[in-house]
């Protein structure tokens, strides 16, 4: 890791309490990727740093949320949901899971590439919405056509990787354009239809992302990059959902990590109705749905 790496400021939100703390919650998570690497101290250090990540993290929560009330942000009761699902639901589930690994190195990483992901996503996508960097994508509804789904994601795919996307093909069919991560979502709704939702990184793209945030540079992938990955892939994709105001049709069952053959079988069983591939600048994106 690099000793003498910088906060990017292009993740500050304008608030210096609030971006402070969000500079101490990654240096916490740097702190941690180091003690995960300590074979004998790794139990003992990295059980007494995740407590208190977890301090800090539910303190910070609890200045936010201050502020929001403050201001009168009008997205205050569903910004504060967020903060109480990863609480009360995400965190739990990961420290039982560290606990009965016996806080093995794998598992670390797999439980500090989940806090990465979630907190890159909703620092870059929910916080930066309270002071108005991006607009807020709560509440807002428009037709779900083609058009509009292209306009939302390159809206999004800029809002979360800051970069100046573009639309390389309006007609993906599955080209390979390098090493990259696959992530499948899947959706029902109330009336038994699916909806799958394909997602494939340039793995340069993902680790610039989270090396960026993390202020480490990132070359292979393991279970803290595929967790993060997971993690800004359903970001995105709630992101999406609401700029279209269907958060609450579609309810998430499962995300897959795939391989390349996975996700190539998918398009050699019939072509997704919706398929992009966009430029970001930092690497390519792809995105495919498919209704059943």
């Amino acid at each position: 890791m690099r000793k003498d790496v910088k906060w990017d400021e292009r993740f500050n939100i304008g608030v210096d309490v609030v971006d402070q703390e969000h500079q101490k919650l990654f240096s916490i998570v740097r702190r941690l990727v180091n003690l995960s690497e300590d074979e004998k101290s790794r139990k003992w250090a990295c059980a007494e740093g995740i407590k208190y990540f977890k301090y800090y993290t539910a303190k910070h929560f609890a200045q936010e949320e201050r502020y929001m009330r403050s201001i009168g942000y009008s997205g205050y009761k569903m910004h504060k949901q967020l903060h109480d699902d990863l609480k009360g639901r995400t965190l739990p589930v990961l420290e039982k899971d560290l606990e009965e690994s016996g806080y093995a190195a794998e598992a670390i990483r797999h439980f500090l590439g989940i806090c990465v992901g979630w907190l890159t996503g909703h620092i870059i996508l929910e916080d930066c919405a309270i002071t108005g960097k991006i607009a807020s994508r709560w509440g807002e509804a428009h037709p779900g056509e083609a058009g509009q789904l292209e306009n939302a994601l390159l809206c999004v795919i800029e809002d979360v990787f800051k970069q100046q996307a573009e639309v390389v093909s309006e007609r993906y069919f599955g080209e390979n354009f390098g090493d990259c991560l696959f992530c499948r979502m899947d959706y029902h709704t109330l009336e038994n239809k699916q909806l799958h939702i394909f997602l494939a990184y340039e793995e340069r793209l993902v680790f610039q992302t989270v090396g960026g945030m993390l202020g480490m540079k990132l070359k292979k992938v393991d279970s803290m990059v595929l967790g993060a990955a997971r993690q800004l892939s359903r970001q995105l994709m709630k992101q999406v959902g609401a700029f279209f105001g269907e958060t609450g049709k579609y309810q998430f069952e499962e995300d897959h990590i795939l391989t390349r053959e996975q996700f190539e079988h998918e398009f050699a069983a019939g072509y997704p109705p919706y398929s992009l591939l966009f430029d970001t600048g930092a690497g390519y994106l792809a995105f495919c749905a498919k209704i059943r």
